[in-house]
């Protein structure tokens, strides 16, 4: 029987349509319908099953799946027997406690016997250990901002994305317990069969990040301010120059990290260079 590596998803949401995105790019190609509970991808050993995000690390330990993809603070806080094998870099928050505006926050010393609501105490409470507080954690599931002004609890601990929840019931955010962003999980005890397609799907999503990060960029230049440009952009190992029909110029292709572009775009033209074009890179194997 051929040997297939499960992956549990969150059965809806972004960080599923972002996941299927992921994999999508990574060339695997699949069907999955709505309201699937599970799909194999047609071109790949894999199989994903569609599943609760707070459930996804107790199945992975337990070997219903065999690697998952969550939110980092799922995988932190449920502290299953998993391996973070791959930061994927979309679906970023962060994880943070709010008071009401009213109140005067003056540190952590203003969290010594409050008492916080969230639905991650076992975050919260290392939080709490680390800066040597002690308070009350009520943990609830969804509402959490609501808490306070209900008297539920005197601050809340909860995902931060923009922050507009937290203003529109009438709370500041006071302190980041810590980021987060999806993840890749596994089982540590794959089997090698199952360890080798997992390497192979981490090699592929590897490809499609750096991609994302770069790219390709085409500009013509004069042949006398090469040598500066190269310095600026060396590209993966060097740029790619050919001579143009206009003497005196060439044209140079080369890689560049896309931050970097805009911190540097002033300086190539200073430099002389014209016609500079900046292409998306789908792939990216270095």
């Amino acid at each position: 029987m051929k040997t297939l590596l499960r992956i549990a998803v969150q059965k809806s949401g972004r960080l599923q349509e972002d996941s299927l995105k992921l994999l999508k790019e990574s060339g695997l190609h699949f069907n999955n319908g709505k309201d699937q509970l599970k799909t194999q991808a047609e071109n790949f050993p894999v199989e994903l099953l569609f599943l609760r995000d707070d459930d996804i690390p107790q199945y992975v330990e337990d070997k219903v799946a065999d690697a998952g993809i969550v939110g980092e603070n799922v995988f932190v806080e449920k502290q299953k027997n998993n391996e973070l094998v791959r930061r994927l870099g979309f679906a970023k928050c962060r994880l943070s406690i709010a008071v009401p505006r009213s109140e005067n926050y003056s540190g952590t010393s203003w969290l010594q016997g409050k008492n916080i609501a969230t639905s991650y105490p076992a975050i919260v409470q290392s939080f709490l250990t680390k800066n040597n507080i002690a308070a009350g954690i009520h943990e609830i599931s969804g509402s959490v901002e609501i808490a306070p002004g209900i008297g539920l609890a005197d601050a809340i601990c909860d995902i931060v994305s923009s922050g507009s929840t937290l203003q529109s019931n009438g709370l500041k955010e006071v302190e980041v317990v810590m980021k987060s962003e999806a993840v890749l999980i596994a089982n540590p005890e794959l089997d090698k069969d199952k360890k080798d397609i997992l390497d192979e799907l981490i090699f592929r999503i590897g490809t499609v990040q750096t991609a994302k990060n770069n790219k390709y960029i085409l500009m013509n230049c004069p042949n006398e301010a090469i040598e500066k440009i190269t310095q600026i952009i060396p590209g993966m190992k060097s740029p790619t120059i050919m001579p143009l029909s206009r003497p005196g110029w060439s044209s140079l292709h080369s890689v560049v990290d896309e931050n970097d572009f805009w911190k540097k775009i002033n300086l190539l033209k200073s430099f002389g260079a014209e016609g500079i074009l900046v292409i998306p890179i789908e792939k990216m194997i270095v």
